[in-house]
């Protein structure tokens, strides 16, 4: 699955590593994808209970309800973990920001049938994939 198809058939994202702080790549990449149409639930144990531009913060990804996606916001040597997890939860594709990769990890899932991107943005992707202004929720 291309990048394109993956943002164009994705309807609930959890975002892991969730930040209030303005600026931080998953404040920003978390309005953006609001904005784009997509319901995301911000996952950060330390701010559980609290909100992220109008979302509720949920401690466990487990806790984020059923996933398409799963956008990781974490060092590359914990995203391993997060991204085994949200195979076992039933996400179909995992996105792991810039600077973060981890390839054993990503052999496992894709090997599971999970789509993974690694070491990249959706927010910088948007555009060269011609993706429309909103995602339809239809």
């Amino acid at each position: 699955m291309d990048i394109r198809e993956l943002l164009l058939t994705t309807r609930r994202i959890a975002l892991v590593g969730a930040s209030p702080k303005p600026d931080r790549a998953s404040f920003r990449v978390m309005r953006f994808l609001l904005d784009r149409g997509y319901a995301v639930t911000p996952v950060n144990p330390g701010l559980a209970g609290q909100e992220i531009h109008g979302q509720r913060v949920v401690a466990r990804l487990a806790e984020a309800g059923p996933l398409d996606l799963v956008d990781v916001f974490r060092r590359s040597e914990e995203a391993g973990a997060v991204m085994d997890e949200a195979v076992a939860l039933g996400a179909r594709a995992v996105w792991l920001q810039l600077g973060v990769v981890d390839e054993a990890a990503a052999a496992r899932a894709r090997a599971k049938g999970v789509t993974v991107v690694m070491d990249r943005c959706p927010v910088i992707e948007w555009g060269p994939a011609r993706l429309p202004e909103r995602i339809s929720t239809a």
